[in-house]
């Protein structure tokens, strides 16, 4: 779901929640969690990517035990003390050991790919044994199904599943004013670069996990913008696929028209290893089905670091170029664009927000069927939407503290998917966002790809807003096409990200651009740290 508008964090709120439950606190590590790293010593591994650390672990220099082990000894350091940043919910129990039997076979010379022995952190709304699915709500937090598609994927090319990372809770589709990055389950994540800051949602910790290198790379989920918008305002590349390319069996479901997993990493590099892994056909997700023979691809193929010679890009004008500061960042990045040989056009979205009420009815409608049908086939410990609403109302000190439940309820009070209202709604938002929209556009110029601002800067979590206009994101997940955010900058201290959209399936040329504007900007710039602990510790 799209990021909310920020509820205003009361002190009366809080403090109900933090008595009841603690969400204004760390959710508790488990036992088996590392100690804390020393302080003052420098992490070894901090902005190392994919390829650096396979190269090491190849000369000998480092195993995924060792690597794995000193992530688990930062979240202990930011995540559960120190800052606070709240972005792991639980650990793998498991992590350890599976790291250490991966470096059993890299010793026997057997290996996986890319991504052997490479840490991953989950969104937690991904089924992965032994750990629980909650989506942030207590009403699933001894909820602990097997693995999801992806999850299996990840494990063949040799990931580590390091653990879960906390979210807005039911992925932003449970209240109309649900606070972004928060949960009962997990509390509120922390914006790395400014811990007063939201982290923006849904896929809040995912990236939040990866900004500040508790993690090699991440996955999240989108329905509209919750990959994008938290990979732009946490600094980090966030890359939202088509609808289809990557199985959505065993993740708890929006909508089964706009879904989808997809990776949050410190380069585009990174997420093109991680689609590579995860993309692929699955009888259980019938979308998986309706492009044969593009669901396996090497993705690291288009890293051209030459990409955007050549290229014919659109630039939207859209209402966000307007934001303070962001109007120069735009600037910088189309005249970065232009010099590496791209062709830049002026253009707008004929239907921008167009769909936004139909996409809202689709919502309600998916919702309701889809997390329906996921109890029933996971043998959740509720099975009925009425259920949930009820379990929030009985723990309403825990759960509706902060905000409320309007979403579900509308949800809720919904026919089947055969009414006329649901199945205008679905081909109506989908025609305008994309072949009226997106596909119009890029038809009409020729171009290759489409470009903007992600989203505006992080806001204050204790504020009423976060209203910014024309976020160009939702176009390409209402239509269920490609997304890709890249820093572009920062606006004092805040990251900001560069979109870049296309039609269905264009993930290759997404990759190819981006990674050759990131080549030549370097524009991602960590988080402040001094003595291995934020700045800024006070607490939201």
């Amino acid at each position: 779901m799209r990021p909310s508008l920020p509820l205003l964090l009361t002190a009366a709120a809080c403090a109900a929640l933090s008595a009841a439950l603690g969400g204004c606190v760390p959710a508790t590590p488990p036992a088996h969690a590392a100690a804390a790293a020393p302080a003052n010593v420098p992490f070894p591994y901090a902005e190392a990517d994919i390829t650096s650390l396979q190269a090491r672990m190849t000369a000998g220099e480092l195993d995924s035990s060792t690597l794995t082990r000193a992530y688990l000894e930062r979240i202990a350091s930011l995540d559960h003390t120190g800052p606070r940043l709240r972005a792991v919910i639980e650990l793998n129990p498991d992590a350890l050991k599976d790291a250490a039997a991966l470096d059993r076979e890299r010793r026997s010379g057997h290996l996986r790919g890319p991504l052997h022995g490479i840490p991953v952190l989950l969104k937690d709304n991904i089924n992965a044994a032994p750990m629980a699915t909650s989506a942030g709500s207590l009403a699933l937090q001894g909820f602990r199904p097997g693995d999801a598609f992806l999850v299996r994927r990840l494990r063949q090319a040799g990931a580590v599943i390091l653990g879960k990372t906390n979210l807005s809770e039911w992925a932003n589709f449970r209240g109309e004013a649900s606070l972004s990055g928060w949960s009962a389950r997990g509390g509120q994540t922390r914006n790395p670069y400014r811990l007063s800051h939201s982290p923006c949602g849904s896929s809040s910790g995912s990236a939040v996990a990866v900004a500040a290198n508790l993690a090699s790379v991440a996955i999240g989920t989108e329905t509209d913008g919750s990959i994008v918008c938290p990979a732009a305002v946490n600094g980090v590349v966030g890359l939202k696929p088509t609808v289809g390319l990557v199985s959505r069996e065993g993740i708890i479901p929006i909508s089964f028209s706009q879904d989808t997993a997809g990776p949050l990493a410190r380069s585009v590099a990174d997420a093109a290893a991680v689609l590579t892994a995860i993309a692929g056909r699955d009888d259980a997700d019938p979308a998986t089905a309706t492009m044969p023979g593009r669901a396996v691809y090497d993705y690291t193929a288009r890293l051209n670091a030459d990409g955007l010679r050549g290229a014919r890009i659109g630039v939207l004008q859209t209402p966000l170029r307007g934001q303070p500061g962001m109007a120069p960042l735009m600037r910088q990045a189309e005249a970065v664009m232009r010099q590496a040989g791209a062709t830049l056009v002026p253009v707008e979205l004929p239907t921008q927000g167009a769909w936004a009420e139909a996409e809202q009815t689709l919502l309600l409608y998916e919702f309701k069927a889809g997390l329906e049908r996921y109890f029933a086939t996971y043998q959740a410990p509720v099975r009925t939407l009425d259920q949930v609403i009820a379990f929030n109302r009985q723990h309403a000190a825990q759960e509706l503290g902060l905000f409320g439940q309007e979403l579900m309820e509308k949800a809720a009070a919904t026919g089947t998917l055969g009414d006329p209202a649901y199945i205008r709604a679905r081909s109506d938002a989908r025609r305008l966002a994309g072949p009226e929209g997106i596909d119009a556009v890029l038809q009409s110029q020729r171009l290759d790809a489409l470009v903007s601002p992600t989203t505006g800067v992080a806001w204050p979590i204790r504020s009423n807003g976060n209203d910014f206009p024309g976020e160009s994101y939702s176009a390409a997940a209402v239509a269920g096409y490609p997304s890709l955010s890249v820093p572009m900058g920062q606006i004092n201290g805040l990251p900001a990200g560069l979109l870049f959209m296309g039609t269905a399936w264009s993930e290759p040329k997404l990759i190819e651009l981006g990674h050759a504007y990131e080549q030549r900007t370097r524009a991602r710039q960590p988080p402040h740290f001094a003595t291995d602990t934020l700045i800024d510790d006070s607490d939201p």
